[in-house]
């Protein structure tokens, strides 16, 4: 596959497949209609035969060329599985776009430090589990590596002590680097309050914004239901990228969220 396709990356071999798609063709009537010199032609039809693209027929003093539908056929299969990838995950070049234009709307208004202070965010979600095992989910660091991170980034470092005063961590990494938030916990009250802050730091240690957050779950017919309530103070205007992914990212994190809490299986009652 790679050698059919960069047989055909070339404007030339294009042309000469094109051509040859409507009926064989000898070498001089390639190269008269696509402007080459018979060397030329004849070097791209070597190409091509190589790649399987074309096959040379020896009539007499003439050389025929005719091309092969086979690898075609098969590179048009690839491109129609790599189309239906695309359109399957469309909407991840969706959420792109939304936090594109975020960015863009946010660094509008971004002209001083605090330019966000006092905002708020909510999310309500109803999740397929009861409410100890979505608990545990947020303050066992195993379960909350799961989930707490958007795709392309991986969790390195969480904490969420469950207990007033208890630390507050989340560090996660993309290819481009490593991201770190610190705070504390305010409220644990299991399985139904947590209560909680953390500062996004910059590289230099320093804090971008800070987010308070207010979670509260109550058990449902169906599970339980998660309200999320996030403000945010401290803003600098270097936190724009930050500020302009919340909505977007923590859609994301409780979707993890929601799959991680119903793939996993209730505790056994000890007898």
């Amino acid at each position: 596959m790679d050698r059919i396709a960069s047989a055909l990356g070339d404007g030339a071999r294009w042309r000469i497949v094109e051509l040859l798609a409507e009926r064989p063709r000898s070498v001089g009537e390639l190269a008269e209609l696509t402007g080459l010199r018979q060397p030329q032609a004849t070097k791209h039809l070597q190409t091509l035969a190589r790649a399987g693209l074309v096959t040379v027929y020896p009539l007499g003093q003439r050389r025929v060329y005719a091309v092969e539908p086979a690898p075609l056929a098969a590179l048009a299969r690839r491109l129609g599985e790599l189309l239906g990838t695309i359109e399957a995950h469309e909407g991840q070049r969706d959420v792109i776009a939304r936090y594109r234009a975020a960015i863009d709307a946010e660094s509008a208004v971004a002209d001083r430090d605090r330019w966000a202070d006092g905002r708020t965010f909510s999310f309500d979600r109803l999740l397929p589990a009861p409410p100890d095992v979505v608990w545990r989910h947020w303050v066992d660091p195993g379960l909350l590596a799961s989930w707490w991170a958007p795709p392309s980034l991986t969790v390195t470092d969480c904490v969420l002590d469950p207990k007033p005063g208890g630390r507050a961590v989340l560090e996660y990494r993309d290819a481009e680097g490593r991201y770190r938030s610190e705070g504390h916990v305010h409220t644990a009250r299991e399985p139904e309050h947590l209560v909680f802050d953390l500062s996004v730091l910059d590289a230099a240690g320093a804090v971008s914004f800070t987010g308070h957050y207010d979670l509260t779950l109550a058990a449902t017919g169906a599970g339980t239901r998660l309200r999320l309530h996030l403000s945010i103070t401290d803003t600098t205007t270097e936190a724009v990228p930050y500020i302009a992914g919340i909505r977007t990212g923590w859609g994301q994190v409780l979707d993890n969220l929601a799959a991680a809490v119903g793939d996993t299986p209730p505790e056994r009652k000890q007898p």
